[in-house]
C-alpha cells in the first residue's frame, strides 16, 4: 500500500479557504471535462491554441462566472470565458470530489483508469482535493484511493504445450502485464494527481505524481496516458502556448521514477516456475520530453514529436549523457551498438492533428517506433520496424435547437507487428510488441503501460456516435478489440484450427448534470471470440470452433463540482 499523510489534506481545507477565489483543474484523461473541453473547440468556443498534445490542461485560476454557467459546467453562451488565463495573485480552490465505481463479471475489460486496476468484481476509486496559488507559487493536493475486488477468473489456461508456452511467456518476460494483480482484495492510497510547482509566464517546474497525457488520442496514446497509477516526475513543461514569431509551441520535459509489480504473470503458479524470468527488484528511471508546434501560417494544424528513455538505476553510471538521454542521436551508428548493452529503452513518437473549426471537425494521428535505428537509411528503408501508430477523428454535427450536436467520433490503434517481420525474423515468431523490452521489462508503472492499455500486441477500433447538450450526453459505442496479435502469430500462426481472440463490445453511454452533481456511466456488452485462443470441447480438426466468453463491464462516476 502506498503512504499518504491525511493530516496535510485537512490543514489544507480549514486553513487555506481564508484565501477566496475559485479555479477548475482537467486532470490527464478526466470523465466528462476533458471530452468536454474538446467538444468546445470544435466549435469554437475555447483557444484553438490548445492542442491537446500536453496533457493536464490548465485552464487556470479563473472566476466562477467564467466557468460554472447556471445551465451547467462549460455550458456555451455567446460571450466566451477567458480559459486558460490567470488573473489572480492569490487563489485557493476545493477541486471537484469523484467517486468512481466500476464493475467485471466474468474478466477484466477496460483501461485509462489511473490508480484502478484490471479486476473481477467490484472496485471503487474516489479523489479530492485542493489547489493553491500564491503569486508564481502553485501547489495542488489531490490524493486518489481504491478498494477493489480481485476474484480469480479463467485466463491463460495451463494446457497448452510447451511450445506455446515458452511462446506466451517470451512476451510476459519483456513485460510487466500481469493476469491478475495479487491474490486477494486490493487498497491503495496515493498522492494522485498533486503537485508543486514554479510558474513563470507560460512556462512551470516543479514535482509531480499525477498523470500525463502525450499526443492527440481520444481514446489511446502511445506514449502516456491515464492508464497507470501516475509516477513521480520532475517536470519541465509549457501551462499554455508559448506564442512566438514562427507559431505557438507547447512541450514538456520529464524525469521519474517507475516501478515494476513485482508480480508473476499467470494464475498457474506451475506455470510461473517454470517458464517466468523472475524480476530484479530495482526501480527504473525515466526521461521523456514531448514538443508540439502549431505554425501561425496554417491555423489549426499541430505537429510534434515525443522521446521516452527508462533504464533499470543500477546500470546507470552518473554522467549527463546517462540522465539525460533524451539529447541523443536516433541513429545507433552515433549513439554506438554499447547502450543495449546497459538496458536502455527508447520509444519515438511523431504526431499531428489538424482542426477545422469552420467544420466543428478534427483528424490527428501518432506513429511510434521502440527500437533506434541502424543509420537513416536502415530507417528510410524499413520505418515499419516495431512500429505502432493510431489514427482518429471527431465531428460535431449541428442540430436545431441551439447548443446541441450529433458527436461522431472513432479511433483505431494498432500494436501488431508489420509483415516486416517476415523479412527480418527467421519464420513467424516476430521480435517484441510496443512497450515491451529485454532488459527493462516494459513500459510501464506497477504493472500497467503508461500509454496503451488494451494488452500487448493488440489492435482496437472504436467507433462512438452520440447525442450532446452542453455537458450532457446519451450514445453508443462499439469496439473491436483482437488481443495480442503477435503472440497469436508466433504460438499459432500455422495452426488453422485455432483463430485470433477478438472482442466485439457495444456499450451504452450517458453523462447527466444535476446543478454542481455531474454522473457519467458507461454500460458494456463483450462477447469474447475464441476466448485465450481456446477450443470448444464440441471443436475437431475438420470443423474447428472456438470457445466464447460473454462479459458485462460497467462504470459510473459522480462528481461534485464546487
Amino acid at each position: 500500500m502506498n503512504s499518504f499523510h491525511p493530516r496535510i489534506f485537512f490543514f489544507l481545507l480549514f486553513i487555506l479557504p481564508l484565501i477566496k477565489a475559485n479555479s477548475q483543474s482537467i486532470n490527464a484523461g478526466a470523465p466528462v471535462f476533458e471530452e468536454a473541453l474538446r467538444r468546445r473547440q470544435l466549435v469554437g468556443e475555447f483557444d484553438s491554441t490548445i492542442s491537446f498534445s500536453v496533457r493536464p490542461i490548465n485552464v487556470g485560476f479563473v472566476t466562477r462566472k467564467a466557468i460554472f454557467k447556471e445551465e451547467g459546467f462549460f455550458e456555451l453562451n455567446k460571450e466566451k470565458p477567458r480559459m486558460g488565463r490567470s488573473t489572480h495573485k492569490k487563489a485557493f480552490a476545493l477541486l471537484p470530489v469523484r467517486n468512481t465505481v466500476s464493475f467485471n463479471s466474468k474478466r477484466p475489460y477496460g483501461w485509462g483508469n489511473s490508480l484502478m486496476v484490471p479486476n473481477v468484481g467490484w472496485q471503487n476509486y474516489i479523489t479530492a482535493g485542493v489547489n493553491v496559488k500564491f503569486h508564481f507559487l502553485n501547489v495542488q493536493l489531490q490524493p486518489e484511493f481504491t478498494l477493489a475486488q480481485n476474484k480469480p477468473y479463467a485466463g491463460y489456461p495451463n494446457d497448452f504445450n510447451d511450445r506455446i508456452n515458452q511462446s506466451r511467456f517470451a512476451y510476459w518476460n519483456v513485460g510487466d502485464f500481469p493476469e491478475r494483480y495479487g491474490e486477494r482484495g486490493d487498497v491503495k492510497i496515493w498522492w494522485g494527481q498533486s503537485k508543486i510547482s514554479l510558474n513563470l509566464g507560460s512556462f512551470e517546474t516543479g514535482l509531480s505524481t499525477g498523470n500525463i497525457w502525450w499526443g492527440p488520442g481520444q481514446f489511446n496514446a502511445l506514449t502516456f496516458s491515464n492508464n497507470a497509477q501516475g509516477f513521480p516526475h520532475l517536470t519541465l513543461n509549457t501551462t499554455r502556448a508559448a506564442k512566438t514569431f514562427l507559431g505557438s509551441f507547447e512541450g514538456q520535459v520529464i524525469v521519474g521514477r517507475l516501478e515494476n509489480s513485482l508480480l508473476e504473470p499467470s494464475q498457474h503458479p506451475e506455470l510461473n516456475e517454470r517458464y517466468f524470468r523472475k524480476f530484479n527488484g530495482d526501480w527504473r528511471y525515466l526521461n521523456a520530453m514531448t514538443v508540439s508546434y502549431q505554425p501561425k501560417w496554417v491555423p489549426g494544424l499541430t505537429v510534434g514529436f515525443s522521446r521516452t528513455f527508462q533504464q533499470y538505476s543500477e546500470k546507470i553510471e552518473g554522467s549527463f549523457r546517462e540522465y539525460m538521454p533524451i539529447f541523443d542521436a536516433f541513429q545507433k551508428t552515433e549513439v554506438g551498438f554499447d547502450k543495449d548493452g546497459e538496458g536502455r529503452d527508447q520509444q519515438v513518437s511523431v504526431f499531428s492533428r489538424f482542426l477545422v473549426p469552420k467544420a466543428k471537425a478534427e483528424i490527428y494521428f501518432e506513429y511510434g517506433r521502440r527500437d533506434h535505428a541502424y543509420n537513416w537509411r536502415e530507417f528510410v528503408l524499413n520505418p515499419d520496424h516495431a512500429r505502432a501508430y493510431l489514427i482518429g477523428f471527431n465531428k460535431m454535427i449541428g442540430l436545431n435547437k441551439l447548443n446541441t450536436y450529433v458527436q461522431v467520433r472513432g479511433e483505431m490503434l494498432q500494436q501488431q507487428e508489420s509483415v516486416n517481420r517476415y523479412i527480418r525474423y527467421d519464420g513467424l515468431g516476430g521480435g517484441i510488441s510496443w512497450h515491451t523490452h529485454y532488459s527493462s521489462r516494459g513500459f510501464v508503472n506497477y504493472g500497467e503501460a503508461l500509454g496503451v492499455g488494451i494488452g500487448t500486441g493488440s489492435n482496437i477500433q472504436t467507433l462512438e456516435i452520440a447525442y450532446v447538450e452542453g455537458i450532457k450526453k446519451y450514445g453508443l459505442r462499439l469496439e473491436r478489440l483482437v488481443n495480442n496479435q503477435d503472440f497469436y502469430y508466433r504460438a499459432f500462426g500455422t495452426d488453422p484450427e485455432r483463430k485470433p481472440w477478438v472482442d466485439l463490445s457495444l456499450g451504452i453511454l450517458l453523462d447527466y448534470q444535476w446543478n454542481r452533481l455531474v454522473m457519467s456511466s458507461k454500460l458494456q456488452l463483450i462477447h469474447g471470440k475464441n476466448y485465450q485462443w481456446q477450443l470448444a470441447s464440441q471443436s475437431s480438426r475438420e470443423f474447428p470452433m472456438g470457445k466464447d466468453l460473454f462479459n458485462v463491464t460497467a462504470e459510473g462516476h459522480l462528481i461534485y463540482l464546487f
